[in-house]
This record gives structure tokens, C-alpha cells and sequence, in this order.
């Protein structure tokens, strides 16, 4: 009897640690996979920071071509003494710049040729030549040094982006113009510079010209009436239902509902803006304050859940002590609840904002797509945002506009990186650990 239990009790024992052993191993295996996975993801996001990086890099710099310009008053068409700022304002900049060009090259005399020729600088070159001449009147009847900012295929091609090495059929830069180029290359009359047109211009047709600055004011006013709307109503609101109401099924329908939206997709915001603040309230299309009235709708729920944690966070003892020390309720929750839950609540409202600082969808539909130029100067001005900045040059082929989408996405992801730091950093100072 004794030899069968010792027997019955070493099977057990070799089943137990048969079966440790493939728990063992199944635990390893997990433990692997997800490494692995990770690995996939880190990789996959590698390629894509890699991919959008080496597409726009180039973006942060342009190139220019030196010319000698002869500012004389017949070739600008003003007059020879004294002329006004009118007449310099309208003066004819261009067959100055172009006049510079024709003398460098003299063997171009075919039109077509010629319009080539003059593509080698911008359209935009004559505007910031005005703005120079309306700065410094004294340069009419002088021959000046000009760096003239390049055309977007004579900028491409001296950036590396068009290459010389395929036929020239298939390139939009000809053979004439990379002889073109490198014989101003060899005489020093071009240079690449950092390009500040990207970070201080609005949109423009023209690849070299176009910025994100009105992109980007676009979304900074669309973000603070977001800020000034959702963080007030988002706390409130998440003020009054975990420390005012009642606890009965309006409440609880009302929470469920709040759980909802926060999954509801985006777009259906962007067609609610547009049937109620657009058609209802004949609101401006294409500004920021009906992109921020939709991005608020959009954000609230996020900001509601996250300080409703962060007040459920505060321990019931500090609820206890201010009312036992005769502190009324309200005087409870904003003497001494709502400053203990203020860094949660803040950290949930920046995250957020950096949420409805990424979106698209919501903004296309109230017209926010639209090309604007200008700089908007308040949130009633028509505007567009970076997100669909970055929208619209997709959609064009064209190589300048390829790079600069690429760089816009990189300013994007710099801003949307530093207010999740902000936000962690914020948390980790401010929290206070029960």
C-alpha cells in the first residue's frame, strides 16, 4: 500500500512539473511574441519617421540665384526724379529681374527658350525686390547685388530631389536649364539658405513660396476658442456629476452618453458643425471660430472623463476633514477637491487639445479647406489649419509641394510630441500621491 501511494504521489509530481513546464513555456512564448510585436511596431514607426524625414528635410531650405539688377527708371517705367510710392509700388520689377537673366545668358533668344530661362527665379522674386526698393528708395538708378529666391524646379534640382541621370523626357528640368544651372554654379551665383518663406508665408501656388504660418495662426486661434470652451464647460460639467447629482438613471444616461461620444468618429462632429453652426447660425464658413465651436463638441468628452477621474482620485478623507471643519459643499469642492484635481484635469485637457490639434475630417466640412492665402488676422477671418494645410499639398504632385507636405507633417508631430511632454511633465510635477 505504501509502495502504491509513493508511486501515485511521483506520478503527481511529474505531472505538476509537466505542467509548470508548458506553463513555463507558454508563458516564454507569450513573453516572445510580445517583444516581437513591439519590435514590428517600433519598426514600422521608424520607417514611417524615416520616410516623412528624408521627404522633408529639404523643406528647411531653398535655393537663390545672384543677380546684377539694373534698377534704372526707364526699365521700371517710373519716373526719373523723385518718384512716389505709388509709382514705386507698381513699378516693373519683373523685366528688371529678367533683364538681369538676358544679359547672363544672350544666347537665348527663342521665346519659348526665354520662358525657361526666366522660370530659373520665382514669381515671388519681383515682390520681395518691390519690398526692398519701397524700404530703400535710394537704390532706383543703381545696379544692385540681388539674391533672387530660384524657381521650384531650378530649387528641386539644386537640392538633389530632380536627378540629372534619367531621360529627359522624363524630368521637368531640360538639359538647357541644368546648363543653365551649372554655368551660374561655376560663377558662384547660387546659393542654398535656410528657407524662411516656409515658416513666415501663407499658402501659395507656388511651391517655393508656400508656408505654414497661415496654417498655423489658422490653428492657433481655432485652438483657443476650443481651450476657452471646453476646458470651463468639460470641468463644470465633470464638477457637477461626480460631486452634485443625483444618482438616478437621467445621471446615469447622461454618463453613458458621455462614453459614447468620446468614440464617436470625428466626422460626424464636422457634419453636426456644418447643419447647426453653418446652415442654423449662417456662421462664417471657413473660420476658426466654427472650427473651434466643432472641435469643442469634439474634445469635451475626453475632458470630461479624464477630470471626472481625476476628482474621483481625491481621497473622501479631504471631503470629510472640509466638512467637518464646517466648509459647505461647494466650499468643499472648490477650496479643496478642485485644486488636489487640477493636474489630472489639466493633463487630460492638453491631451485633448493635442487631439483637436491633429484632426481633419471636422475641419473639411466646415470648409476649412479653402485656399487661403492671407494671414488671418482674428478667429472671424476665413483660415485653414496645419492638418489640412498638409490636406491640400498632398494632393498636388508636384515635387516642391511633395517635400513641403513632408515638412509640415514634421512641424506637426514636433508640436503634437511637445504637448504630450508638457503633459507628462505636467503630471509627474503636479500629481500628489495618497
Amino acid at each position: 500500500m505504501t509502495d502504491k501511494l509513493k508511486q501515485m504521489a511521483a506520478t503527481k509530481r511529474e505531472r505538476v512539473k509537466a505542467s509548470l513546464k508548458r506553463r513555463r513555456g507558454k508563458e516564454a512564448r507569450f513573453r516572445w511574441y510580445g517583444i516581437i510585436s513591439i519590435s514590428f511596431a517600433f519598426a514600422f514607426l521608424a520607417v514611417l519617421l524615416v520616410s516623412i524625414v528624408s521627404e522633408g528635410h529639404t523643406a528647411f531650405k531653398t535655393t537663390e540665384v545672384r543677380l546684377d539688377v539694373t534698377l534704372s527708371p526707364s526699365v521700371l517705367g517710373i519716373p526719373a526724379v523723385n518718384p512716389g510710392e505709388q509709382e514705386l509700388f507698381s513699378a516693373n520689377y519683373r523685366k528688371a529681374l529678367r533683364n538681369s537673366l538676358k544679359e547672363l545668358f544672350p544666347e537665348v533668344k527663342d521665346r519659348k527658350e526665354r520662358r525657361k530661362l526666366y522660370a530659373v527665379i520665382s514669381n515671388g522674386a519681383e515682390y520681395d525686390l518691390r519690398d526692398k526698393v519701397l524700404k530703400d528708395p535710394s537704390l532706383v538708378g543703381k545696379t544692385i547685388t540681388y539674391w533672387a529666391l530660384a524657381g521650384d524646379n531650378f530649387n528641386q534640382f539644386n537640392k538633389g530631389n530632380i536627378s540629372a541621370a534619367l531621360p529627359e523626357d522624363e524630368r521637368q528640368f531640360k538639359n538647357n536649364q541644368i546648363a543653365w544651372f551649372d554655368t551660374l554654379d561655376d560663377e558662384g551665383r547660387v546659393r542654398t539658405v535656410f528657407n524662411t518663406h516656409f515658416f513666415t508665408n501663407g499658402d501659395s501656388r507656388d511651391a517655393e513660396l508656400a508656408g505654414i504660418w497661415g496654417a498655423t495662426v489658422g490653428s492657433f486661434y481655432t485652438l483657443l476658442v476650443t481651450l476657452m470652451l471646453s476646458f470651463p464647460i468639460g470641468a463644470a460639467a465633470a464638477i457637477y456629476l461626480e460631486e452634485f447629482a443625483p444618482k438616478n438613471r437621467v445621471t446615469e444616461i447622461i454618463e453613458i452618453n458621455i462614453n459614447n461620444l468620446a468614440a464617436v468618429p470625428s466626422i460626424v462632429f464636422g457634419l453636426l458643425g456644418l447643419a447647426v453652426f453653418l446652415n442654423f447660425f449662417d456662421f462664417p464658413r471657413s473660420a476658426p471660430l466654427v472650427g473651434g465651436l466643432v472641435l469643442t463638441l469634439m474634445t469635451l468628452p475626453t475632458i470630461i472623463i479624464s477630470s471626472r477621474a481625476a476628482i474621483k482620485a481625491v481621497p473622501p478623507s479631504v471631503r470629510d476633514a472640509a466638512l467637518g471643519m464646517g466648509a459647505s459643499k461647494m466650499q468643499m469642492v472648490l477650496h479643496h477637491v478642485l485644486p488636489l484635481a487640477m493636474p489630472g484635469m489639466l493633463t487630460g485637457t492638453i491631451i485633448g487639445m493635442a487631439q483637436a490639434l491633429g484632426e481633419t475630417a471636422p475641419l473639411l466640412m466646415i470648409g476649412m479647406v479653402a485656399f487661403v492665402v492671407d494671414i488671418p488676422g482674428g478667429p472671424m477671418d476665413a483660415a485653414t489649419a496645419l492638418p489640412v494645410q498638409i490636406y491640400l499639398w498632398a494632393e498636388n504632385p508636384e515635387k516642391g509641394f511633395v517635400e513641403n507636405t513632408s515638412g509640415a507633417i514634421m512641424v506637426l508631430l514636433a508640436f503634437l510630441a511637445f504637448m504630450n511632454a508638457c503633459a507628462v511633465v505636467l503630471r509627474k510635477r503636479l500629481e500628489r500621491r495618497w
